[in-house]
């Protein structure tokens, strides 16, 4: 069997014998924990960030790295990234990194991708700690995030995996935003994106890397939302709503 033949065996073994690989992590969340998370859900309730003026809106860029592309497979988060944003300001002093404990085999590719090794993993924080950290920096923030559906599937299944709840933090894509600019524009690599806006690509697909280069292409489009004279996210919604 080659080696990436046997890695992905062992994430799908994993992943039938307990339909996820944090099932392992000890599942008791602190009384203290739990009233952050309940206060951080009640806070969401009552923020409404599409009516929030974009001058004024607060978000937090954020990024992971993974061993792969399938939560439900068994692929997991090795490292966050993130940093805070408001209206157009980049925040480079609030920034939030850390790396993700795991168990598992790294693939080669991998790897040579992230430039993440499985010694580096050993002794990172487990999934609850990184997880718990990772919220306290957020709170109750609005996120950003490119291709923001793969962030989405894996915070959902690490968050109920480890800490028994639900993962409700509305997640933007920068997509949204990028839209005003092409209505008909597919998804492209983060890279790309970069290039078209004349940003620097730099260290990709390190986790808060990308995420900085991330928050430069939302301030980018923000910028051209507030040219084009919007002033809360409601209005770009409906405007893109009616172009389709």
């Amino acid at each position: 069997m080659r080696m990436n033949e046997m890695i992905q065996f062992f994430r799908q073994l994993s992943g039938k014998l307990n339909s996820n690989l944090y099932a392992s992590l000890p599942n008791q969340t602190s009384l203290q924990q739990m009233a952050f998370l309940r206060e951080i859900q009640r806070e969401m309730k009552q923020k409404n960030s599409l009516d929030i003026p974009l001058k004024e809106l607060k978000v937090v860029v954020f990024d992971l790295e993974t061993t792969g592309f399938y939560p439900e497979k068994g692929d997991q988060i090795i490292s966050i990234g993130a940093i805070k944003m408001t209206g157009t300001q980049i925040m480079e002093q609030e920034t939030f990194y850390t790396l993700v404990k795991s168990t598992l085999p790294l693939s080669e590719e991998i790897s040579a991708l992230t430039n993440i090794y499985e010694k580096d993993l050993i002794s990172a924080p487990d999934a609850r700690d990184a997880l718990m950290k990772f919220f306290q920096f957020i709170k109750s923030d609005l996120l950003v995030a490119h291709h923001a559906t793969h962030e989405q599937s894996f915070m959902k299944k690490m968050t109920s995996d480890v800490l028994r709840t639900r993962f409700d933090h509305r997640i933007v894509d920068t997509s949204f935003l990028i839209r005003l600019a092409n209505p008909y524009m597919k998804s492209a690599p983060l890279e790309d994106v970069c290039v078209e806006c004349g940003i620097e690509v730099k260290n990709r697909h390190h986790a808060l890397n990308d995420a900085l280069m991330t928050a430069k292409v939302w301030r980018h489009y923000l910028q051209l939302a507030e040219e084009k004279g919007f002033l809360y996210l409601r209005q770009v919604y409906e405007y893109l709503a009616k172009i389709g």
